[in-house]
C-alpha cells in the first residue's frame, strides 16, 4: 500500500501533545481562502512522494524514543489526510502496535464511513472548524459545513479526544455572534478537551504566487494580540473549555 506524501516534519510542538513527527499527506478538496499550503491541494502533484506503509512506519519508529519522552507521537495532517484514509489507517495501526501516540489533523469534510473506519486507530483528533455558519463556510472553503459538524459530533460520540482548531481571520471568521454560536455548539461536546486559536498569517502567500494562483486575502492583516485575547476569553466563558492561542 502506497501513500502520497507532501512532506514530513520530525519536530513539531503544535500538532498534538509533546514533540511529534507530522506526516503531511498530499491532496485536499477544500480551497480555504487563507490556506498557507496550497501546494498540498493537488493529489497528483509531481512534488509529492510515494511511500509504503512500511517505509513511513520505519521513519516514525526511528524517532519514537526521541519524542516519547515528551509525551509526543505521530500526527497525520495535510492537505486532508482522510482522503488517503486506508493508507493512514494502516500506518496508525502499526504505530499503535508500537505504543506510539497517534493523532489526526483533519477538516472532517469526508464521508462519515471514512471517519468511522479511522477512529479505532487514533487517540486524538485535531478537528478544524472553518466556520460555524454554512454560508460563510462555503465562502471560505467552497464547501458547506454540515458534513464537518456532523462528523465532529460522530467523533464526540465515539469518545475520542478532540482538540478544536479555529483560524482567526479579521473580518472573516471573528464576528462576535458567530464565535459565540460556535462556543455554544462546542460546549456540550464532552470529548473536546481544548480549543486552539490559530492567528491568520501571510507566510504562505508566496506559494499562491508560485502556483499561479490569486491570493484571496491581500488586504487582511493578522489579528492583534488584544483582539485574540478578547476572543480567547469569550470562547472560554461560553464553551467551558480551555482556549489557547497558538503562535
Amino acid at each position: 500500500m502506497k501513500g502520497r506524501i507532501h512532506s514530513v516534519d520530525t519536530f513539531s510542538t503544535v500538532d498534538g501533545p509533546g514533540i511529534r513527527t507530522v506526516i503531511f499527506m498530499q491532496g485536499c478538496t477544500l480551497r480555504c481562502q487563507y490556506c498557507h499550503n496550497p501546494d498540498t491541494w493537488n493529489p497528483s502533484a509531481k512534488t509529492a512522494k510515494e511511500y509504503s506503509a512500511e517505509e513511513i512506519t520505519a521513519l516514525i519508529v526511528r524517532n519514537s524514543n526521541y519524542f516519547a519522552a515528551s509525551g509526543g507521537g505521530v500526527t497525520f495532517s495535510g492537505g486532508e489526510p482522510l482522503l488517503q484514509y486506508e493508507f493512514v489507517r494502516e500506518v496508525l495501526s502499526r504505530c499503535r502496535q508500537q505504543q506510539i501516540h497517534t493523532a489526526l489533523d483533519t477538516s472532517l469534510y469526508v464521508p462519515p464511513e471514512t471517519v468511522r473506519a479511522i477512529l479505532p486507530y487514533t487517540r486524538l483528533v485535531l478537528a478544524d472548524i472553518k466556520h460555524i455558519k454554512a454560508e460563510k463556510s462555503r465562502q471560505i472553503t467552497g464547501q458547506s459545513n454540515q458534513l464537518n459538524l456532523a462528523n465532529l459530533q460522530l467523533v464526540n460520540r465515539a469518545k475520542v479526544e478532540i482538540w478544536i482548531r479555529y483560524v482567526i481571520v479579521p473580518g472573516l471568521t471573528d464576528a462576535e455572534t458567530d464565535l459565540l454560536q460556535m462556543a455554544e455548539f462546542i460546549s456540550p461536546l464532552d470529548s473536546v478537551s481544548r480549543i486552539d486559536l490559530l492567528p491568520y498569517h501571510t507566510l504562505g502567500r508566496h506559494k499562491w504566487e508560485l502556483l499561479g494562483l490569486k491570493y484571496q486575502l491581500p488586504e487582511v492583516d493578522p489579528p492583534t494580540p488584544s483582539h485574540l485575547e478578547k476572543i480567547q476569553n469569550a470562547l472560554q466563558n461560553v464553551s467551558g473549555k480551555p482556549v489557547y492561542i497558538l503562535h
